[in-house]
C-alpha cells in the first residue's frame, strides 16, 4: 500500500506548485473555461505542468555533460464537434490564461451552445502506483557521479576486450493538474528515472557494440549494485555476441521472438494501429474490425497502464481520466482501441485512459502506456525445440512502420540461428519484414514466460514522445520474411 492518499495531497502540492504561486484559484480557472463557453463548443480544458529534469553522462572514466531544467506552463483546448483549438503559454498567470482562452474561440460559433461549464471542481483521485516524490532529490550529485563510475568499473571489469564505456543518468519530476469543463479537478506527480550503459568492445580489429538500461517511476535508490551489475553485464553480452556473429541469411523462415523488449515489435507493428484516431479516420489496418479474427487464437493483447511503478503507467492520463487496463485483442479476436475523450466521443466507445501528451504545449492523442501480450502454456525450451532451422530474435534496435498498411521493418540488434531445435550460432544484420496483421496470425506458439521490457522505451507519434513500456513471452512465427546480409 503506497503511504499517501492521491485525491488529497497529490492535488494539493500541485495547486501549490501551479496555482497558488501565480494567484490562481478555483474561480479563476471557471472563469476561463467559461470564456471559451461563449461560442458553441463541447468540452475544454487546462493543463498545468511543472518538469523539472537532469542528465549526466560519463564518458572516458569522466563525467563530461549534465544538463537541468525547469519548465512550466500551460496548455488550453476546446473541443467543437472533430475540431480542436489549442494555445499554450509558459506563463502561468490569470492574464495569459485569458489570453489562450481567446485565441481558442476560433473553432465554436458565436452563441452558446447547449453544453454548459460546470460552476464548481470535483476533485477527482487516480491511483496509487507510484511514490510521488522528486526523484532529482534522492541522490546527492556527488553520487551521482559515482554510480555512473561505478557503472563504469563493472564493465570494464567484464572483459579485457571492453575499450570503452559510456554510462548515463536521467531523472525527472512532473507535476501536472488537469481542470476540465465537466467541473473535474485531477493531478498526478510522476517521478522517471533511467540508467543507460553503452560499451564498445575490440577483437582483432573489429569493433562492436552492446547497449543495456533501464528504470521506472522510481527515485535513485531503485539502482543498487546488482541492478547495475546486471546492466553492464547484458550490455558486455550484447557487444561480445556481435563480435563474434556473422552474416545473418535472408529469405522466409520461422522466427522465435524472445520475451521482454522484442515486444516493440508487437507496440509498433500492431499497437499503433489499435489506436483510436487512426481508426475513427479509417487509416488503419484494424479499422472497422471490431469483433472480427484479427490474429491466431490464443494471442490476447492489452494496453495496462496500471502496473505499479512501471515507466509507462500512470494514475491518472493528461485529460485527468484514471488509467487502466484495456484489452486489445483476445484469443485473436479484435476487442478495443485506445480512446482519448475527443475520440471515444465521435466513435460512441469508453474512454479508456490512454490521452496523453508530452507537454503543456503538445495536444493530447490516443497514445500507448505498457502494451504487451499474455502468456500461453508452452515452455521456451519446447519452442526453440520445434524449429528446425530458422532465426533466434533477441534484441531489437530501430524500426520502420506503415500505420495504414501495418508494414514494418525491424533490425535485430542480437540473433542467432536455430538448427535443428538448438541454438547454435550469432548473425549480424537481420531484419525483420512484415505486415502487423498478417504476423499475429502467423504466431504459432505462445510461451508461459511473458516478461515486460526494463523500463526503457520511448515511443514518437506525430512529434510527441512519452515514456511507453513494452512486453511479450517467446513467439514462434511462421514464414517471416528476413533480411540479411549474407
Amino acid at each position: 500500500m503506497k503511504p499517501f492518499e492521491p485525491n488529497f495531497s497529490t492535488i494539493a502540492v500541485a495547486r501549490d506548485i501551479l496555482l497558488t504561486p501565480f494567484g490562481l484559484d478555483e474561480s479563476k480557472l471557471i472563469k476561463t473555461l467559461s470564456a471559451m463557453f461563449t461560442h458553441k463548443v463541447d468540452y475544454a480544458d487546462l493543463y498545468f505542468q511543472f518538469t523539472k529534469s537532469e542528465g549526466w553522462s560519463l564518458e572516458e572514466g569522466i563525467v563530461k555533460t549534465g544538463s537541468f531544467s525547469i519548465d512550466q506552463g500551460v496548455g488550453v483546448r476546446a473541443v467543437a464537434g472533430d475540431k480542436t483549438a489549442f494555445a499554450y503559454s509558459d506563463e502561468i498567470s490569470e492574464h495569459a490564461l485569458l489570453e489562450a482562452a481567446a485565441a481558442t474561440r476560433t473553432i465554436g460559433r458565436r452563441g452558446a451552445g447547449k453544453v454548459k461549464v460546470a460552476s464548481s471542481m470535483q476533485r477527482v483521485g487516480g491511483r496509487a502506483l507510484y511514490l510521488p516524490n522528486d526523484p532529482l532529490a534522492s541522490l546527492e550529485a556527488a553520487e551521482k557521479v559515482k554510480l555512473l563510475e561505478r557503472v563504469e568499473r563493472m564493465a570494464r571489469a567484464k572483459d579485457p576486450r571492453v575499450v570503452q564505456v559510456m554510462a548515463g543518468l536521467a531523472g525527472e519530476y512532473d507535476v501536472v493538474l488537469v481542470v476540465r469543463s465537466d467541473g473535474v479537478l485531477a493531478a498526478d506527480i510522476r517521478p522517471l528515472v533511467r540508467v543507460s550503459v553503452t560499451v564498445i568492445v575490440e577483437q582483432n580489429g573489429r569493433r562492436e557494440m552492446g547497449s543495456a538500461g533501464g528504470g521506472g517511476r522510481y527515485n535513485y535508490g531503485y539502482f543498487n549494485d546488482a541492478l547495475l551489475d546486471q546492466y553492464a553485464t547484458d550490455a558486455v553480452k550484447a557487444a561480445l555476441v556481435n563480435l563474434d556473429a556473422r552474416p545473418a541469411p535472408a529469405g522466409p523462415m520461422t522466427v522465435v521472438l524472445a520475451p521482454g523488449w522484442p515486444g516493440i515489435l508487437l507496440h509498433e507493428a500492431i499497437g499503433h494501429g489499435l489506436e483510436g484516431d487512426f481508426n475513427r479516420k479509417g487509416s488503419s489496418a484494424f479499422s472497422g474490425r471490431m469483433g472480427q479474427r484479427v490474429a491466431a487464437k490464443g494471442v490476447t493483447v492489452v494496453d495496462d497502464g496500471t502496473i505499479a511503478d512501471r515507466r509507462g503507467s500512470l494514475n491518472i492520463d493528461d485529460e485527468g481520466n484514471p488509467s487502466q487496463c484495456t484489452t486489445l485483442i483476445e484469443d485473436g479476436v479484435l476487442k478495443g482501441y485506445l480512446q482519448d475523450t475527443m475520440n471515444a466521443r465521435l466513435m460512441k466507445m469508453p474512454v479508456t485512459g490512454n490521452a496523453r501528451r508530452e507537454s503543456f504545449a503538445h495536444l493530447p492523442m490516443p497514445r500507448m502506456t505498457n502494451t504487451y501480450m499474455l502468456a500461453g502454456d508452452k515452455d521456451p525450451a519446447e519452442i526453440l525445440a520445434s524449429v528446425k532451422n530458422g532465426l533466434f530474435a533477441v534484441n531489437f534496435g530501430g524500426g520502420q512502420v506503415d500505420i495504414t498498411s501495418g508494414k514494418f521493418v525491424f533490425s535485430a540488434s542480437e540473433a542467432y540461428m536455430i538448427e535443428n531445435g538448438k541454438i547454435t550460432y550469432p548473425v549480424k544484420g537481420a531484419t525483420l519484414i512484415g505486415n502487423g496483421p498478417d504476423v499475429l496470425n502467423r504466431v504459432s506458439m505462445i510461451g508461459n514466460d511473458l516478461r515486460l521490457d526494463p523500463g526503457v522505451g520511448v515511443c514518437g507519434k506525430e512529434g510527441q514522445s512519452v515514456p511507453v513500456g513494452v512486453g511479450q513471452p517467446t513467439l514462434r512465427i511462421e514464414e517471416l520474411t528476413v533480411g540479411g546480409t549474407a
